[in-house]
């Protein structure tokens, strides 16, 4: 009898450590295995039962970013080159169609370069493969555009909808001091050249801007003709900020009423989508290189466990993503070319 009750005993001891290990927004294994013999406390299935609700959320909008290498060495970057990894296509393709299982509507594929990982090939397979086999309504890619080739237009263009180009200011000497460059190769043509592709295979063109303190003062008013979402310098501990970084962007963060100021400045530019820093931690659904999902809210990157291994459902639990916030800033638009009105 004694032995029986020490037993119940360290269930409930181990029972409620599983618990309080989900609410530091931890895995919580074991939570579905409780007996309905059990006697836990209650507080614990009522943190437990939270923690099983978040799986509601669905990644209809997911960022893919598969590699993190990269040819540029901008001062900003939140997903900087610490591994060379990049998962075998077939278990990216495995990853994808349980996303598309779960309701994904939206894939994004950035990095680091996604042009950089087999000359763009392994992208394009991608690309071919969430539009062709997975039939997702949008397939979209951000990239610096340094190394796309019209070749890559003509195999695969037809799958793509969207392709953002990374350029934070319309000086070339701006750009190599921000590190928005490959030695002394002009960003600027490369980005006019990839305007023109997209123009030519029929892809929707953007451009995603970093405001940072070498172009909070610049005017882009004339040189921006399409959509431009622009972002602030988002602070990522251990990939562009603190002891561990790779990058040190400090330099590089503006303040709130600068990066306010550079919106009015801008405000005559109708496709201008500013984004601050709290839409971007909260409202984004990032998956990386082994495909966890990464939990921004806490300043830094935490992740899941891979979907490969646990699922969609259970690591979508851990990702921090805030659904209303998602929509609240306008998450989910017209995002297939399909049913855009543009002028080819």
């Amino acid at each position: 009898m004694f032995l029986q009750l020490c037993i119940r005993f360290l269930q409930c001891i181990f029972a409620t450590v599983l618990a309080w290990i989900g609410v530091r927004g931890q895995q919580v294994h074991g939570a579905s295995h409780f007996s309905s013999t059990e006697k836990v406390n209650p507080a614990t299935i009522k943190v437990v039962n939270n923690v099983i609700s978040q799986a509601a959320a669905t990644p209809s909008s997911v960022n893919y970013h598969f590699t993190r290498q990269c040819n540029y060495k901008c001062g900003f970057c939140f997903h900087t080159a610490k591994t060379s990894f990049v998962l075998p296509i077939e278990e990216a393709k495995r990853g994808l169609k349980l996303l598309k299982e779960s309701g994904l509507e939206k894939i994004n594929f950035s990095g680091g370069e996604p042009f950089i990982h087999d000359r763009g090939d392994f992208l394009g397979k991608l690309v071919q493969y969430c539009k062709h086999d997975l039939q997702l309504p949008s397939v979209s890619i951000v990239s610096n555009g340094s190394m796309i080739r019209e070749k890559w237009f003509q195999t695969y263009g037809e799958y793509l909808d969207i392709l953002a180009i990374s350029c934070d200011s319309f000086d070339e000497d701006t750009n190599q001091t921000i590190g928005r460059a490959q030695g002394r190769k002009s960003h600027l043509d490369n980005l006019f050249k990839v305007r023109d592709w997209c123009r030519k295979y029929k892809v929707a063109f953007k451009i995603n801007s970093v405001i940072n303190t070498f172009n909070v003062n610049e005017d882009m008013r004339e040189n921006i003709t399409e959509l431009n979402p622009v972002f602030q310098c988002l602070l990522i501990d251990g990939e562009n900020a603190g002891e561990n970084s790779l990058r040190e962007a400090e330099r590089f963060l503006i303040s709130d009423q600068q990066f306010q100021d550079f919106l009015e400045r801008h405000s005559s530019i109708s496709c201008l989508v500013p984004e601050s820093n709290q839409k971007m931690r909260d409202s984004y659904l990032i998956l990386d290189e082994y495909m966890r999902f990464l939990d921004c809210r806490e300043g830094r990157k935490d992740p899941s466990k891979s979907i490969l291994d646990v699922g969609v459902e259970e690591a979508i639990q851990f990702s921090g993503f805030d659904e209303k916030m998602f929509l609240k800033r306008g998450g989910k638009y017209v995002w297939s070319k399909a049913d855009m009105r543009l002028d080819w």
